[in-house]
């Protein structure tokens, strides 16, 4: 097969890898499209290796495609059936491996394209906002970085769960795209007083900027509020923690990501997903954004445009 490899740091190529073949209770999934995260530069530039049992060269975070074949046990997929799903790696090839249990049936009339675009951004949006987040109906939940694809999706959840979502972005066009999607409050972070902009204390923060925003989100938080972080895009290593501030609030800190989670931890999101929001996507309330659909062979220029912060929703990469 085809596929996409760092053999070093910031080095990518195309190379041809062996068939991956479907064990006991696997499928191998014949990849149509797949989506471009940020994990994915951070694996090219060598600062976030591949969980154990994931390939170590070969990036790609989530997959839409069709079943080629069935290992042994397998009970809820037939070759030909449409799957799409999350993967610790390895789905920017022509094939992946992986459980049958963690796929999720793409809905009619979804291309693999749009499909693709959906596993990581919505997952860890629905994820971060009731799982991880605690959000209950009418609470105030800031989420930055709303014109990513986490970001695009959690504005659409948000209007789903009768959540305000309040965005930031440095981008005002951005801001005003993300209103259509049902975010109910823009902020412009085009200056260290975007704080103020916030307006009231929010309950919940979906934050993947990491340092540079760490001390402002504690200060936006309400009493017993939750910080749910999702990525350091900014850095790792915050400044000015206040311990005091978080013992007063009462505030929850967790960190989240769905990479490095067990199996059946992902099993069971899976499961609750396709019962709960999966419908959504076939009665068209919910739509994955895809900024655009870049060739596989091309995927260079894909991450240029992710790197320079061009894209609105997702990035997604088709073969």
């Amino acid at each position: 097969m085809l596929a996409i490899v760092h053999p070093a740091p910031d080095v990518m190529e195309l190379a041809i890898r062996p068939d991956p073949v479907p064990g006991t209770g696997q499928i191998l999934v014949s990849v149509r499209a797949a989506g471009l995260n940020r994990a994915d530069l951070h694996q090219r530039a060598g600062r976030y290796p591949a969980p154990p049992g994931w390939p170590a060269d070969i990036p790609g975070l989530e997959y839409a495609g069709e079943v080629a074949a069935i290992g042994a046990g397998v009970k809820r997929w037939q070759v030909g059936e449409r799957v799409m799903g999350l993967v610790g790696g390895g789905a920017h090839a022509e094939f992946v491996v992986v459980s049958e249990r963690e796929a999720i049936a793409i809905p009619e009339g979804l291309s693999y394209t749009d499909a693709a675009a959906i596993p990581e951004a919505f997952l860890t949006a629905w994820d971060a906002l009731v799982f991880r987040g605690r959000a209950v109906d009418g609470d105030r939940v800031l989420v930055h970085a709303i014109g990513s694809g986490v970001g695009t999706a959690a504005a659409q959840l948000g209007r789903e769960l009768d959540l305000a979502i309040i965005g930031t972005s440095r981008s005002a066009s951005k801001l005003e795209r993300c209103r259509a999607l049902g975010m109910v409050h823009g902020v412009l972070t085009d200056d260290d007083q975007w704080p103020a902009r916030v307006g009231d204390p929010v309950q919940v923060i979906i934050d993947t900027l990491g340092a540079t925003a760490f001390e402002q989100n504690l200060g936006l938080l309400s009493p017993k509020g939750h910080l749910v972080v999702l990525g350091t895009m900014t850095g790792g290593k915050a400044p000015g923690l206040d311990l005091s501030l978080v013992l007063r609030k009462r505030l929850t800190i967790v960190g989240t990501a769905m990479r490095v989670r067990s199996l059946e931890e992902r099993v069971s999101l899976v499961e609750r997903f396709s019962q709960q929001i999966l419908p959504m996507f076939a009665d068209g309330r919910l739509k994955p954004i895809v900024d655009r659909v870049v060739a596989m062979r091309q995927i260079e220029t894909a991450h240029e445009a992710m790197l320079a912060n061009e894209t609105f929703g997702k990035v997604v990469l088709n073969w």
